[in-house]
């Protein structure tokens, strides 16, 4: 191929081609690929370029965020703990107060308990001073004996017979520190057990009935509240002692003869309740509540010898003046 003659001109296509091929690269994206590149040669330079080498804080950023997630689930543990046994102290503390006030109210309960006992002692002696002196008032003294000791308001000593009903025992396996050893429902004393067995007593002959050292009278209640039994509203606890005066053989032979014996039995037979029973050469029954007065009748008066004499000659003279 020959060169252009020097005289020739050369064409406007030709030059804008020539510059097309001389000129590949567009100069504003020149000027913007150098920048980025200054930018990252800065960035290389401070070491926080995507081609610096990693901080420690970016390199170990996930076991941080680890540890934080940690030491929050530490610190909420922790809270909940302290939140957990303040509780727990409160309630504690709630408790102990409630014991002290049982025990304070016990206190005045027995006080009053035994100035109750002393003023009926007082009544008694004016009351057998006051009737003693006459035939119609020793009377009146052996029919009130009769009744307060049918009312259960006297105490009362004697030989007899001693019945025990306990809970049944908690299983072997069982754990006693750890407190797991509760017993089962049915190995529970009732207190529909505790009636059997006095009834059973009373129709055995039994003069007289105390459990736990609370007199059982005719107007007595024994009832469940909750865990607890009742015996005329006082509470007794676990073992039940029935204490029964009377004749020990014959009311040991009368009472095992009792379909309410052999209820008994049975549940030891299939629950593991405790039901035990021993005569007695000497009980001391205390007395009950006092029975409540209804109503009262005067007595009639005598004469010398000691007979009753009629309502008019009783009646006092009347003064008609």
């Amino acid at each position: 191929m020959s060169a252009p003659l020097p005289s020739r001109p050369r064409s406007l296509g030709a030059s804008l081609l020539d510059q097309v091929l001389a000129d590949t690269l567009d100069p504003a994206y020149a000027q913007v690929s150098a920048a980025r590149a200054a930018r990252a040669a800065e960035e290389a330079a401070a070491g926080t370029g995507p081609d610096a080498r990693p901080s420690w804080l970016q390199r170990n950023r996930g076991e941080l965020l680890v540890a934080a997630a940690l030491l929050l689930g530490g610190l909420l543990a922790a809270v909940t703990y302290q939140e957990a046994a303040a509780g727990a102290q409160g309630r504690e503390a709630a408790r102990e107060a409630l014991r002290e006030d049982i025990v304070r109210e016990s206190s005045v309960g027995d006080e009053l308990a035994a100035q109750l006992e002393a003023l009926t002692a007082e009544v008694a002696q004016t009351r057998q001073q006051a009737l003693d002196t006459s035939v119609v008032g020793q009377r009146a003294l052996n029919q009130l004996a009769q009744a307060q000791h049918g009312a259960a308001a006297v105490a009362v000593a004697g030989p007899g017979l001693r019945v025990t009903l306990g809970n049944a025992p908690p299983a072997a396996d069982s754990d006693p520190v750890g407190g797991s050893d509760q017993i089962a429902l049915a190995g529970r004393v009732q207190d529909g057990d505790l009636q059997l067995a006095v009834n059973a007593l009373w129709a055995s002959g039994a003069e007289a009935v105390s459990i736990n050292g609370q007199r059982v009278g005719p107007t007595t209640a024994i009832r469940q509240a909750g865990d607890a039994i009742l015996v005329d509203f006082r509470p007794v606890m676990n073992p039940y002692e029935i204490s029964a005066v009377g004749d020990p053989d014959d009311l040991a032979r009368a009472f095992l003869n009792t379909p309410e014996a052999t209820a008994l039995a049975e549940l030891t037979n299939d629950f593991g309740v405790v039901f035990d029973f021993a005569r007695a050469d000497e009980l001391e029954l205390p007395a009950g509540s006092n029975a409540e007065l209804l109503f009262a009748e005067p007595l009639a008066a005598t004469d010398e010898q000691g007979e009753a004499l009629p309502p008019a000659a009783a009646e006092p003279p009347i003064d008609g003046g």
